[in-house]
């Protein structure tokens, strides 16, 4: 059986508070907490006392600098706790194992044209039983598994080319208490776009930008806000759904996913008899596909910068980071063309913000599910 820590209730304000502060700074000697932290150093000492019960913390040796006993510098202790993470998305699923630095220490993946929910399942347990096993066998511990997906699996599936049948399997499927199943740790979930936010957030552009609007080019695009340094959890979890922004005030039912997503690009390979998931790597930029994958970016840019403009007018943010389950040039490319696409729109009476590419790149997802349970145990 994995271990499931035994702490003595929930860490106070002042611990989560003071491995925030280590976690963001690496190495630190004590007095720099105690600046940071704004107390007392006996009181530092008596908190990481209690973070050292638990294993979270490691002491460095001194270095002395002039008169005294100098305090032994810490850090986070990585392998004081871990996560799993499940990205379970339309083209691909990933799984990640996490330490307490976030750092991913094990994947894996599985990669398909659209999932069958028990196969899936299945391939998921096998995965989630070999972590678990190593850690017992390594004496170390789980604290908990996040899953990120769509919150309808099944939704557009007339895009997608599902029957109704494909569609309903998912719809009706309750993905929580199927992994909850599979393991004795604590079970979260999250939009997928969304988990991917508190990735970049916890991870990449939110260390120095706390006010953002995320955006993910996944198989279909989505997103996710950060405002003063918080993922902006919303009255239905939703903010930042930008796959459905409409892209015309006629009265066809054009919306944003239908131009900014690699969905969009997949079709465009399928005509040409072309590998419709070389979307997602480096094949998107060789001979065969870059006339299509050209014809793409002009086409997906144009309509992020539409959204980006139209979102900034609500959000009056500081940046926009773009991300996606692609190929990193391709990337680059499409930051390059949105941020001239920006260029030729009116900006009178707004405040442009900066245009970011992400940090985390296809990780993102199944990064913010691992985030889910160390961000609430012992961050938040």
């Amino acid at each position: 059986m994995i271990s499931i820590p035994s702490i003595s209730g929930p860490l106070s304000a002042n611990e989560r508070k003071l491995l925030n502060i280590v976690r963001k700074n690496g190495v630190m000697p004590r007095h720099k907490i105690v600046e940071h932290m704004d107390v007392t150093a006996q009181a530092v000492g008596q908190i990481t006392k209690r973070l050292d019960q638990y294993k979270l913390l490691i002491h460095h040796k001194a270095v002395k600098v002039g008169l005294g006993q100098p305090p032994k510098p810490i850090s986070i202790n990585p392998n004081g706790a871990f996560s799993v993470g499940i990205k379970i998305g339309r083209r691909h699923t990933e799984v990640l194992l996490v330490d307490l630095l976030g750092t991913v220490r094990q994947r894996y993946s599985v990669a398909y044209a659209f999932p069958v929910a028990h196969d899936l399942l299945a391939k998921i347990e096998e995965y989630l039983n070999q972590i678990q096993t190593q850690l017992t066998n390594a004496k170390q511990t789980l604290i908990g598994v996040g899953i990120a997906t769509p919150f309808a699996m099944g939704g557009w599936h007339k895009l997608l080319g599902l029957s109704e049948a494909q569609s309903d399997e998912w719809n009706a499927l309750d993905i929580t208490a199927a992994v909850q199943a599979m393991t004795p740790c604590p079970v979260k979930i999250a939009k997928d776009t969304a988990a991917a936010c508190i990735a970049e957030l916890l991870n990449g552009q939110g260390q120095n930008c706390h006010n953002f609007l995320y955006l993910f080019v996944d198989t279909f695009v989505g997103g996710g806000v950060v405002s003063q340094g918080r993922w902006l959890q919303s009255t239905h979890g939703n903010a930042g759904a930008v796959a459905s922004v409409p892209m015309s005030t006629q009265e066809s039912q054009d919306q944003l996913l239908g131009h900014a997503s690699l969905w969009e690009l997949e079709q465009r390979f399928s005509k040409l008899a072309l590998e419709p998931l070389a979307a997602y790597g480096e094949k998107a930029l060789d001979g065969k596909h870059i006339a299509q994958t050209n014809a793409w970016l002009e086409a997906a840019s144009q309509s992020l910068a539409f959204a980006i403009v139209s979102g900034t007018a609500f959000l009056d943010t500081d940046a926009v980071v773009i991300d996606g389950s692609m190929a990193p040039e391709l990337l680059s490319q499409l930051l390059a063309k949105t941020q001239t696409a920006l260029d030729n729109f009116n900006w009178e009476g707004l405040w442009r913000p900066e245009l970011r590419p992400g940090l985390i790149g296809n990780d993102a997802g199944a990064l913010g599910g691992a985030l889910l349970p160390l961000h609430e145990y012992f961050y938040a």
